[in-house]
């Protein structure tokens, strides 16, 4: 027995591809997994001490539902500090189990049945999930390659409808790592205003980011803090993805129904990892940096290599740690590439199909793992290509 609901929701097809990979394991495979979008460095070793402190000295308790006062005031200053934005601790931030819960509160808590979110397509499928679970529309808008995988503003506003209530805006982008350049968001930030929609700006990788390219968080354009929710969080930057925290940032309008949803769903975000968090804003930033400096080297290299395979070509990632070449002159689509590079190469990616209708003819593949890995995933992928 299962309702409706649940019926319209399938497995997530990124964890289909995990477990077979985990399978093939078992047997006895060696399998390079690029399917997976977690950085593969360890937490900081300051954030694991001060969860542990906060352990030790009995910070494990329930907390308010928004999250712990000190890790909300923490969030409020690193983006005045940032954006220049001034949001309130008490009543404009929620502490949330990650980016996911975020998008979650706002799609139920501010969209009725029936309603219509603009969502990037491709784009992480989380958003359309969470949509249908709310019985609201989701609206794909086109990402292409001949647009370097950023949003034309004219093929949104034909997307609009008296319906359309919500735009979401993913910079830099999965799963494609591309970046919203600065005029394109001004010409969105048009849209919203002349149309009354309020924008989900998800943030998570804003600062896994490769120079020239440069992150601009809508924001903070003119007349558009009052309108904008931020989604972002601590597992990508300070790779604390198993710690599950995120933060949504926005007008006490929005945040206070998201509140009350948030209070009945988790109650809290762990309260001593929300210590590490703290940490994590305001301790030593070097790790973070080094990271991101080694995720450079292998986006450089990753570019280069996979753009030279045979019957791929890549768009170069300006951001987070994901390529998304386009296989379509190997004749076979994302389905057939990612399963045939699983069960011949040893490789575990993505099927590009994952992430909507304008991801065919795609994989993805995560950079999230050592550059040795990722030479010999390359080489792999080259004999099963030629095979």
């Amino acid at each position: 027995m299962e309702s409706i609901k649940a019926q319209r929701i399938p497995y997530s097809q990124i964890r289909v591809v995990f477990d077979k990979a985990r399978e093939l394991e078992q047997k006895g495979r060696r399998i390079i997994h690029l399917e997976i979008g977690r950085p593969d460095f360890n937490t900081p070793e300051h954030i694991v001490e001060a969860a542990v402190q906060a352990l030790k000295e009995g910070k494990h308790h329930y907390c308010p539902n928004a999250g712990i006062p000190e890790l909300r005031q923490a969030i409020v200053e690193k983006i005045d500090e940032e954006y220049g934005l001034e949001y309130s601790a008490r009543s404009e931030v929620i502490v949330t189990n990650g980016v996911a819960e975020g998008v979650y509160l706002a799609v139920n808590a501010l969209l009725n049945p029936g309603d219509q979110i603009l969502i990037p397509d491709p784009g992480w499928l989380n958003y359309q999930m969470v949509a249908l679970t709310n019985y609201a529309e989701p609206i794909g808008y086109p990402l292409t390659e001949e647009n370097n995988f950023r949003p034309d503003p004219d093929d949104v506003e034909e997307r609009i409808t008296p319906r359309t209530k919500m735009l979401l805006l993913l910079s830099p982008s999965n799963p494609t790592g591309a970046v919203i350049d600065p005029k394109t968001l001004e010409k969105m930030a048009a849209l919203v205003e002349k149309y009354d929609l309020v924008v989900l700006s998800d943030e998570i990788y804003r600062k896994i980011i490769y120079p020239p390219a440069k992150h601009v968080s809508v924001a903070t354009l003119p007349g558009m803090r009052e309108r904008t929710l931020i989604l972002d969080g601590f597992s990508k930057i300070y790779s604390m993805t198993g710690w599950r925290i995120g933060y949504v940032l926005g007008s006490e309008k929005f945040i206070n129904p998201m509140l009350r949803y948030h209070q009945y769903m988790i109650t809290s975000v762990n309260t001593f990892a929300q210590w590490g968090a703290v940490d994590a804003l305001n301790g030593d930033q070097s790790p973070s940096r080094m990271m991101v400096e080694e995720f450079k080297k292998r986006r450089d290299y990753i570019y280069e290599a996979v753009d030279q395979l045979p019957g791929f070509r890549c768009a170069k990632p300006e951001g987070a740690f994901y390529i998304f070449p386009n296989i379509e002159e190997t004749g076979l689509d994302g389905y057939q590439m990612s399963y045939m590079l699983l069960e011949k190469a040893g490789v575990a990616t993505v099927a590009g199909e994952c992430f909507g209708k304008h991801g065919a003819g795609h994989i993805r593949l995560s950079y999230s793992n050592s550059l040795d890995n990722l030479k010999k995933a390359v080489a792999s992928i080259g004999e099963a290509l030629e095979g």
